[in-house]
This record gives structure tokens, C-alpha cells and sequence, in this order.
């Protein structure tokens, strides 16, 4: 079967993988506040905790060093955080056995609804955790599809991938859907920098990456920009480059990437001292204390 990342031609000895949520856009407020976590308290039936549920999903998916997690995982870790609260315990909230969803996503090459399905179909499944997950998805799609559109790209964002375009090839690396950013990337005229989109459905961001530089580009040549600390180890994991747009303040990091940081990159010095740098600054910028205890 032909894959996209394996197969396109690069046109440029050089890739830079750009994250799209939090990092091209800025919206991940939107769509964690208005579109992941209501969409999770009806799907779940956690009426009775949402504050506490809210709190929970908001901390571990916007301020924390989880930030940016794939949604069944992060759907997973937020329920069982809930549901260790004390407040929680104490209105008796029954959650859904989530071991068969949370085996799931710990073995699954794929962390999108639709292998989830295939997962089903395949195995005869009917869990109850899963079945939600699934619905609660769809719902996700849904709610982001009618809420979030019209959304610009953060200051400088379009000037960078002019910029870049220039001396090397771009490939979109999201956990989002593949629709989701066909349309949002579309909306401004960005997908004419982007050599591949990969949505959720080409595997997680780290496969992504590996398959988009296989056989066609030198490690020191490839560099990951993320918002979020899975972006890092994707990068990591690939043992390629790192630029991180910082959470609160990425204004300030899309003008370091335009006027500095890209140049960098370009000369072949990004590597080391100034790489380490970005990231020790982007460390430290993430939440490790959870604000309800």
C-alpha cells in the first residue's frame, strides 16, 4: 500500500516537521475548553464532578508536561486522575472499567478512533469503556468541525514557512485528523509551503517523522517544532532537532524562529548549545504540581 511520507520526493536536503494545534494555531484553548472537555462530561456522565473533571482535563492537556497528549490516552489519564479526587470519591462518580481502553492505547501502533473501530471489529469487542470512547470521539470531530474554523495562524507563522519553504521541505506532523487540518491549513493559504500533511491517521508523530526522513534526509537535517513535550521526544526518538513554540508565549518563540532560530537551523549550527538552550527554556515553562493538591 503506498504511504505518502515514504514515497514523496524531497526537494531540499533539509525537512523541518511542524506541529499544527498550539503551535501553527493557537487553538488549543478552543478546543480543549469548548470542544474535548464538555463533549468528555456528557459521553462519560460526569454531570456531577464537571468542575473537578474540567480542572483535571485542562491542567493535563493545556499547562502541564502532558501537554498535547493523543486524545484516548489522554482520555484515559484524565478519568483516572478524576477519579482519585477526594471530592469525586465522595459523590460517588461510577466510572466505565477503562483497562480494556487504556490496553488499548499502550499497544496500538495507531491512536485514532478509526483503528480503534478496526480494533473492535477485528476482536468482536463490547466494552463498555470503548464504546464511549468511540462515541465521545465522534463527538469531538464533530464539535471541532462547527466550533473551531475561522482561525488564524499565531503572528509570524506565514512568514516562517515562506521562509523556510525556500531551503526546506515541510511536512504537517499533528495528532490531529487529516480533515481537520486540510481545512484549517487551507482557510490560510498555508498549504502551499507543506510538501505532506499527516493527520492521526499516518500513526503517531515519532512514525511520522521516521517516515518522512527514511532514505531521504541526514538526521542533523531534520527538525521537529512542537508546542508540547510529546513533540520533543518525537523528535528525540528520531534523534533529529527540536524548536519549541512555548506555551504563552509564542509570539515571542514564531519571531525567534523567523529572525534567528530558522537561520540557524539552515546553516547547520542548531545543533547543541543552541538547541539545549531552547529546550531547557521550553522545560521549564511546563507544569509539574497539579493545582489540586
Amino acid at each position: 500500500m503506498s504511504d505518502i511520507l515514504l514515497d514523496f520526493k524531497p526537494k531540499h536536503d533539509l525537512l523541518v516537521c511542524i506541529d499544527s494545534d498550539g503551535t501553527a494555531f493557537d487553538n488549543m484553548e478552543l478546543k480543549h475548553k469548548e470542544c474535548f472537555c464538555p463533549v468528555a462530561i456528557n459521553a462519560f456522565s460526569l454531570q456531577s464532578v464537571s468542575k473537578y473533571f474540567r480542572e483535571v482535563w485542562e491542567f493535563y492537556n493545556l499547562y502541564a508536561k502532558s501537554r498535547g497528549i493523543n486524545r484516548f490516552p489522554g482520555i484515559v489519564k484524565c478519568l483516572e486522575e478524576t477519579a482519585l479526587r477526594e471530592e469525586v470519591k465522595e459523590r460517588g462518580l461510577v466510572l466505565p472499567d477503562l483497562s480494556a481502553l487504556k490496553k488499548w492505547t499502550e499497544e496500538t501502533a495507531v491512536l485514532g478512533c478509526a483503528a480503534l473501530e478496526k480494533y473492535v471489529e477485528e476482536n468482536q469487542i463490547d466494552d463498555e469503556g470503548i464504546n464511549c470512547a468511540i462515541k465521545w470521539s465522534h463527538d469531538v470531530d464533530r464539535y471541532v468541525k462547527e466550533i473551531v474554523h475561522d482561525l488564524k495562524p499565531l503572528p509570524l507563522v506565514k512568514e516562517t514557512l515562506e521562509k523556510v519553504s525556500a531551503f526546506a521541505d515541510i511536512v504537517i506532523v499533528s495528532a490531529a485528523t487529516h480533515d481537520a487540518l486540510e481545512r484549517e491549513w487551507k482557510e490560510n493559504d498555508l498549504l502551499q509551503y507543506v510538501t505532506v500533511v499527516a493527520g492521526q491517521e499516518l500513526g503517531s508523530k515519532a512514525a511520522c517523522i521516521e517516515k518522512s526522513m527514511r532514505n531521504k534526509y541526514d538526521k542533523d537535517h531534520v527538525l521537529m517544532i512542537g508546542d508540547a513535550i510529546g513533540d520533543y521526544k518525537a523528535a528525540e526518538n528520531n534523534s533529529v532537532l527540536y524548536y519549541p513554540i512555548i506555551p504563552g508565549r509564542e509570539v515571542e518563540s514564531w519571531k525567534k524562529a523567523l529572525n534567528e532560530a530558522m537561520d540557524v537551523f539552515k546553516e547547520g549550527k542548531y545543533k547543541g548549545t543552541y538547541m539545549q538552550n531552547c529546550v531547557d527554556d521550553f522545560m521549564t515553562s511546563l507544569k509539574d504540581e497539579k493545582p489540586w493538591e
